[in-house]
């Protein structure tokens, strides 16, 4: 019986596949945790692209479409986030992210920034305030593994961008 037992002991045919299986769970968390790390860092890039974009239209449009101190045509706002949803200014197409359901997730606001006591030369002439407007989105992160029951519905990807109007 001891001679039995010290075989078993001594015997290191499986010690290979031993660790392995006890390596084998950290590794698989490390791996779908860098996947999962990758998909929001992309995820969290495309809405900071999406809201530059969005800022970067609204300040291309007319100085008529924006009346100081706070209000934005409805035409801009619509299209604006039109624009940073889909990536298209006309309603409908598909969103940049799959969780990105809604254009209310986008808000289009501006301020004003007086101008005093300079005299200013090209497209500011004359003008006494110049608005500045501000997109922001408020977009909720879809994870890659959902349908596996990991949802991270407490988890928002949250990027502003602001640009002054230039009236082009």
């Amino acid at each position: 019986m001891m001679n039995l037992f010290s075989r078993i002991i001594a015997c290191r045919r499986a010690a290979a596949a031993a660790e392995m299986a006890l390596v084998t769970p950290l590794l698989i968390v490390l791996m779908f945790g860098s996947f999962e790390l990758g998909n929001y860092f992309l995820s969290e890039h495309v809405v900071a692209k999406a809201v530059r974009d969005g800022a970067r239209y609204a300040a291309r449009r007319s100085f008529t479409d924006f009346t100081c101190p706070n209000t934005v045509a409805t035409d801009v706002v619509d299209k604006t986030r039109n624009l940073t949803r889909t990536g298209q200014i006309a309603s409908g197409g598909s969103a940049r992210l799959a969780g990105w359901t809604t254009a209310t997730t986008v808000s289009v606001t501006m301020s004003c920034t007086v101008i005093t006591g300079g005299n200013y030369s090209g497209i500011y002439r004359g003008m006494s305030n110049v608005p500045k407007v501000k997109v922001s989105a408020i977009v909720p992160y879809t994870s890659l593994f959902n349908n596996l029951g990991f949802t991270s519905s407490s988890l928002n990807l949250v990027s502003e961008s602001e640009a002054t109007v230039q009236g082009i």
